[in-house]
């Protein structure tokens, strides 16, 4: 073979080994990869075209910023409370009706009496000091009436000084506990849940003897509650009492309130009339509970001065009244049983000085020196607090001293209170009638007082 033949053959055998250009997808010439020995080069078709493949590179995830993390819990949070709102809207209708605008006040009122009050209890003394001045006057009225307990505790509405005697001991109520039943009632008016024009219907288990004309009353009377309250207070209707009692729930939801108040030894465990003695208080507390009132710390403004108006035309007048000076005012409640007999009040002196103050003695059956020694240490309270601040004495008042024995015959002096007053007098006992008495309420004859801007007390039921 020639060399020309042999270098052809040559240049053949290396191209077929180094291979052959081809055109790329994109039209453009590359270089083929070698083809190995027996295989024949294959051609790109339309269908399936030749690429060169890179590895792609993984992009790193930024972390989310606490920012989305945020308004993703928002928008979760709005989506749940949007679903449970729609349940609750189905479950209870009632949630998408609006408040009134009366509701509304009321809501607001009672939020911010509940704020005001937290921490404070009668249990508590009141911030001031203890007048141990008046102590040293009051003390020796007391001495030689072994057979007398007496309870006063006093209350300065102006400084917060106070005086006690036997002032935290528990004491048989009487007709007194229808001052914090009168509280409860204005509660209730207050939260929207009683108003004065109610009417209310008298029942057979609302009667109760003793004080009041509502008793002689057919059952089936018809009285707002402004007349019932004003008849519990004003002539002491034992009957009228009940039946507020069984409007705010029955005697267990009365003392409810009772103990809302912080009063721990103010408790009403029968209806009146209540002749053994077993509802009870102590002055603290109902002196206390009085300051709240007048302070307007549990009742509203308007409650607390219809409730005050009302109790300022209480009939009985010869205890804690008996020791006003000219000008001065009370707004009180008086009770009285065979073994006890009290008053408690709020007293406005001209002078502009403003206390609260209840008086209570246990004593023998009727004894009338417990009447005799109120008025003297109401009396002596009044001079003390008078001449404290510039006034006069009101000792042209004051009762005349107490005799330390005790009248054998049961009869009161003229002057004293009967003990009718919350109990029932069987057979008009000539113990009754002969003392001369005032009695805790009027009598049936007696005619009606009225209370400015509350309407007439009514002795008859309303037609």
């Amino acid at each position: 073979m020639s060399d020309a033949n042999l270098g052809l053959a040559h240049d053949s055998r290396s191209t077929a080994s180094t291979g052959v250009s081809t055109r790329s997808r994109s039209g453009q010439v590359g270089d083929q990869a070698p083809i190995p020995p027996g295989r024949s080069p294959s051609r790109p078709t339309a269908s399936h075209p030749t690429r060169s493949r890179q590895p792609r590179e993984k992009r790193e995830r930024r972390p989310a910023s606490p920012f989305v993390h945020i308004l993703r819990l928002l928008i979760l949070g709005v989506g749940i409370g949007a679903i449970a709102g729609t349940f609750l809207s189905v479950w209870n209708p009632a949630i998408n009706r609006p408040a009134s605008v009366a509701q509304i006040h009321t809501t607001t009122a009672n939020a911010a009496e509940v704020e005001h009050n937290i921490g404070r209890s009668p249990t508590a003394l009141p911030k001031g000091h203890e007048l141990t001045a008046l102590t040293a006057k009051v003390v020796p009225l007391t001495q030689g009436l072994q057979e007398l307990t007496p309870g006063v505790f006093l209350i300065d509405l102006d400084s917060g000084d106070y005086f006690t005697l036997n002032g935290t001991s528990s004491f048989s109520a009487a007709s007194m506990i229808k001052v914090p039943v009168l509280v409860a009632l204005f509660q209730e008016i207050d939260a929207g849940r009683v108003h004065l024009g109610d009417k209310l219907v008298l029942q057979q288990g609302d009667i109760g003897e003793g004080s009041g004309d509502m008793q002689y009353a057919p059952i089936g009377s018809e009285y707002t509650v402004l007349e019932t309250i004003t008849n519990m207070i004003t002539i002491s209707d034992n009957t009228a009492t009940n039946l507020i009692v069984r409007r705010l729930g029955g005697i267990e939801q009365v003392n409810q309130h009772f103990r809302q108040w912080g009063l721990q030894q103010t408790v009403l465990r029968k209806l009146l009339p209540d002749l053994e003695g077993t509802n009870t208080t102590s002055p603290k507390e109902l002196a206390t509970l009085l300051s709240m009132v007048s302070q307007g710390e549990i009742l509203s403004m308007k409650s607390r001065d219809r409730a005050l108006e009302i109790m300022r035309h209480t009939v009985s007048d010869t205890l804690l009244p008996s020791s006003l000076g000219e000008g001065a005012t009370i707004a009180h409640k008086t009770g009285d049983i065979g073994t006890l007999v009290g008053d408690t009040g709020i007293i406005d002196m001209p002078n502009g000085k403003r206390y609260a103050i209840t008086a209570m003695v246990k004593r023998p059956f009727n004894d009338s020196r417990a009447q005799d020694l109120i008025r003297q240490v109401a009396a002596t309270v009044y001079d003390y607090l008078n001449q404290s601040a510039g006034g006069q004495s009101s000792a042209t008042q004051t009762s005349p001293a107490i005799e330390p024995a005790a009248d054998p015959t049961g009869v009161a002096s003229p002057n004293a209170d009967s003990a009718s007053g919350d109990r029932t007098s069987p057979d008009n006992s000539p113990d009754a009638a002969s003392s001369g008495a005032v009695p805790d309420s009027v009598p049936n004859s007696a005619p009606a007082s009225t209370i400015p801007g509350n309407g007439a007390m009514l002795t008859q039921p309303a037609r």
